[in-house]
C-alpha cells in the first residue's frame, strides 16, 4: 500500500463571503475539510495523508486537533499547492497520488475505490459527471451549441500515478483548473469514470442546504460527598470529595446528552438510561455520550455548538477548560471551537457555596441537514 491523498486548502474562498475560511465552515456538524479527511482515513489505502492549507489559515486548522495527517502550507496558484505536496512526499516511494478540493466533501468511499482500482491499467483517472442542462459555447462573437453528453463536468478526487503527475506539475507555470489539465495539454491519455451527483463543489453559502437550527437545554447537579471520583466533562480531577451517583455522576456530559436529547427531541437522558437500571451501575458518562452521539447521527442531526456553565464553589476550572474541550470535542466529533465552557460560583450561597453539591447547565444547537 504506497498510496497518498492530498486535500487542497489554500485558497482565499472570497465567492463564499464569510469570515471563517471556506475549509472550516460547519457543514453537516463538522468543518467541510474534516469531510475529506475522515472519508480518507476510513478508506485504509492512504500511507499519508497530506493537508496544504493557506498559511493565514493555521488558527482555524489548529482548532481542528487533526490527527494521523500532515499539514503544509500552500502557493499562490493550485499548481504551485500542488508542486508542493509532491514535493513533500518525493522520498516517501509513494505510488499513486489522488488530489481533492476541500470544497468537495460529499465523494463516497466507494469512488475511491473506483477510482484506485482504475489507476491499476491507466496513469490518469477523473470522475466526471454530464450537464443536465444545455450548454453553449460562446468564442468571440461567435456562439455554438454544445452537445451535453459529450461534455464532461469533471471532480475531484482525481486520482494519477506519482511519477507522471509529478513530471507535469513541476514544469507547469501557469494556472490550471485541476491537475487532469495537465495531461490533456500534453495529450496524454486520461480514464474518465463515472462521478456521483452528490458530489458537488461548494462555492457559495447557499450551496449548504440546512433544515432550520434546534435548540436544546440541559441540567444536571450532584450532590458531593467524600471517598468519590469526580468527573467533569469526562475529565478525572483530583478531588477530595466527588459526585454522589448511579454512573460516575459527570455533571457536564450529563447536562451536554440531555440537551442534545432535548433538541433532537428524544426524550431525556433518565429514559435513556435509568438509574434503576444495573447495567448503567458506576458506567462512564463517556460510554453514555458516545452512545447519544451515534443515535442523533442516526436521524441526521448534527451538533453546531455546546455552550456550558459549571456551577462549583471548588475546584477552580481555569487550569482544566482546555483539557475538558478537548475530551468534548472527541466524544462529539466536533472542533475545539464549537464549545465554550464558563465556570461560575454561587456566591458561597447554597449547597453549591457551601462545596456540597455541584451543578452544570448546557444549551446546544443542532443542524437537521438534507441529504
Amino acid at each position: 500500500m504506497n498510496n497518498c491523498f492530498i486535500i487542497l486548502a489554500a485558497g482565499d474562498s472570497r465567492r463564499f463571503n464569510s469570515k471563517t475560511p471556506k475549509p472550516y465552515y460547519l457543514y453537516k456538524g463538522k468543518s467541510l475539510i474534516k469531510h475529506s479527511i475522515d472519508k480518507a482515513k476510513n478508506f485504509k489505502k492512504f500511507n499519508k495523508i497530506i493537508l496544504v492549507i493557506n498559511k493565514k489559515h493555521k488558527k482555524n486548522i489548529k482548532n481542528l486537533n487533526i490527527k494521523n495527517a500532515t499539514i503544509i502550507i500552500g502557493g499562490k496558484t493550485r499548481a504551485e499547492s500542488s508542486l508542493k505536496a509532491l514535493n513533500f512526499i518525493k522520498e516517501k516511494k509513494i505510488k499513486n497520488v489522488f488530489v481533492h478540493d476541500a470544497a468537495r466533501p460529499n465523494f463516497s468511499i466507494k469512488l475511491l475505490k473506483k477510482l484506485l482500482s482504475n489507476l491499476k491499467k491507466n496513469k490518469a483517472v477523473v470522475p466526471f459527471i454530464n450537464s443536465p442542462d444545455s450548454i453553449k459555447y460562446k468564442y468571440r462573437k461567435n456562439t455554438y451549441n454544445l452537445l451535453r453528453e459529450n461534455a464532461l463536468l469533471t471532480q475531484t478526487p482525481q486520482a494519477f500515478r506519482y511519477k507522471d503527475l509529478y513530471s507535469l506539475v513541476k514544469k507547469q507555470k501557469g494556472k490550471i483548473q485541476d491537475e487532469s489539465t495537465l495531461f490533456i495539454q500534453k495529450d496524454l491519455k486520461v480514464k474518465f469514470i463515472r462521478g456521483e451527483s452528490s458530489n458537488y463543489k461548494i462555492t457559495y453559502q447557499n450551496d449548504m442546504e440546512t433544515k432550520k437550527i434546534n435548540y436544546g437545554i440541559g441540567f444536571d447537579v450532584h450532590r458531593l460527598v467524600k471517598n468519590k471520583k469526580l468527573f467533569l466533562g469526562g475529565l478525572k480531577i483530583k478531588s477530595k470529595i466527588g459526585t454522589l451517583g448511579h454512573s460516575d455522576g459527570d455533571p457536564v456530559l450529563h447536562a451536554i446528552i440531555d440537551a442534545l436529547l432535548g433538541a433532537c427531541k428524544m426524550g431525556d437522558i433518565g429514559e435513556k438510561f435509568s438509574d434503576k437500571n444495573k447495567k448503567f451501575k458506576n458506567i462512564r458518562s463517556t460510554i453514555l455520550l458516545k452512545q447519544v452521539i451515534d443515535e442523533i447521527k442516526k436521524k441526521k442531526f448534527y451538533i453546531n455548538n455546546i455552550d456550558i456553565n459549571i456551577i462549583t464553589q471548588k475546584p477552580k476550572l481555569k487550569k482544566f477548560k482546555k483539557k475538558i474541550i478537548k475530551i468534548i470535542s472527541e466524544l462529539c466529533n466536533i472542533s475545539t471551537d464549537q464549545i465554550n465552557i464558563k465556570g461560575k460560583t454561587t456566591e458561597k450561597l447554597g449547597l453549591i457555596g457551601k462545596e456540597k453539591a455541584i451543578a452544570c447547565e448546557v444549551i446546544t444547537s443542532v443542524f437537521n441537514y438534507n441529504e
